[in-house]
């Protein structure tokens, strides 16, 4: 069951021009993600697939790093992906519901499991380590039209992060 509007992605998604590094900037709390520093970076294979890498800081001056891939499932919906970052686990959804490609990212994600409970995610990421308060609030406005709750999100770490790491 989605509790995000699943006709909110975007529409006209350009995978080419959202690969590269992206940067946390505020989230729904996942237990997967207790660093700080937390980045993304997409890069398209040659079979067509995308390399995912996230990193994360949970030990100062280390990025803890964790590849997975994802896919375009339909072409007619090049926003609606399918990440997987282990070969046991069914891939989860990877919406991209708003971005400019040069500034700044919304993403939603939602897992039932086992149909026992239902997991959801969101996140703003950005090009860079901070966005204007102007950048965040459009982000957020975009997270609430999809129908999720503001009030749950929590910002991410970006300080004293090596950029070198």
């Amino acid at each position: 069951m989605w509790s995000v509007s699943t006709s909110r992605y975007a529409a006209d998604f350009k995978v080419q021009q959202y690969l590269g590094r992206w940067f946390e900037i505020t989230k729904l709390p996942a237990a997967f993600e207790r660093g700080k520093c937390i980045e993304a970076n997409y890069a398209l294979r040659k079979d067509g697939t995308i390399e995912v890498i996230n990193k994360q800081m949970e030990t100062p001056g280390t990025l803890t790093p964790i590849e997975g891939t994802a896919v375009v499932k339909n072409q007619l919906e090049p926003a609606k992906l399918a990440v997987s970052f282990s070969y046991t686990s069914p891939p989860g959804t990877y919406w991209v519901l708003y971005t400019d490609y040069t500034s700044v990212s919304v993403v939603y994600s939602c897992t039932d499991v086992m149909r026992l409970f239902h997991v959801e995610f969101a996140w703003i990421l950005a090009r860079n380590r901070t966005l204007s308060e102007e950048t965040v609030s459009r982000a957020e406005r975009e997270l609430e039209r999809a129908g999720v709750q503001l009030c749950r999100l929590i910002p991410t770490d970006q300080t004293e992060c090596d950029t070198e790491l």
